[in-house]
């Protein structure tokens, strides 16, 4: 019994460690930007020697893979949670609303997955790990706007439910990339609400 409890506390702290790593190098990433930053900074910042983190992970790659994974599903897992709770038939402007809240996280995440990119177009292992999450991104759009079938509308120029769940990541792609630039997060999620909004219907519920 006490061997059980011991492995039980080993553990919990061993998870413990793992996701403090995790929070701090999110943080130093999004500062200074993966490539520029030292297993040091990253345990400095956590306050944990490099035995912490060579106990959780092999490299730095390995935990900046692990921390875009993390923060990726939740995101995904957020929008899908957000869009489960309608009937059949779609609020376009409740809908929208309930999803720019949640995918405009913050200027930090964006710098981070911005990082991903970067990499991810230079090595195809990276970039199957991404265009998974954007899978499960566009999954989850999709998946709503085939329940609404039959009962709402959509434009007829976006095709298919996954061709509008296309067009939304589209549109949002193009959205954050602005907001990387000018760090205008309210302005951000206007557009976002409006661009959407205009783009899942005629046009007639788009926001004044």
């Amino acid at each position: 019994m006490a061997a059980q409890q011991t492995t039980g506390r080993v553990t919990r702290r061993r998870v413990r460690t793992r996701a403090n790593l995790l929070d701090a190098a999110f943080a130093v990433f999004a500062a200074k930007g993966f490539g520029r930053v030292s297993i040091e900074e990253v345990c400095e910042a956590a306050g944990y020697s490099r035995g912490a983190f060579y106990s959780n992970f092999d490299s730095l790659d390995e935990l900046f893979f692990a921390l875009y994974r993390e923060r990726a599903d939740l995101i995904a897992q957020q929008v899908a949670d957000a869009l489960a709770g309608d009937g059949p038939d779609l609020d376009v402007p409740a809908s929208v609303d309930r999803v720019t809240d949640v995918l405009l996280l913050d200027l930090d995440w964006l710098l981070v997955k911005t990082d991903f990119l970067v990499h991810a177009a230079r090595d195809p292992a990276v970039a199957q790990s991404l265009l998974e999450h954007r899978a499960r991104l566009r999954r989850a759009v999709a998946d709503r706007l085939s329940r609404a079938r039959g009962h709402t509308a959509l434009p007829a120029v976006l095709g298919d439910a996954d061709a509008a769940a296309h067009a939304v990541v589209a549109a949002y792609d193009g959205v954050t990339t602005q907001l990387l630039l000018d760090k205008d997060v309210d302005r951000a999620r206007a557009w976002l609400k409006q661009l959407l909004t205009a783009l899942l219907t005629d046009g007639s519920d788009t926001p004044e």
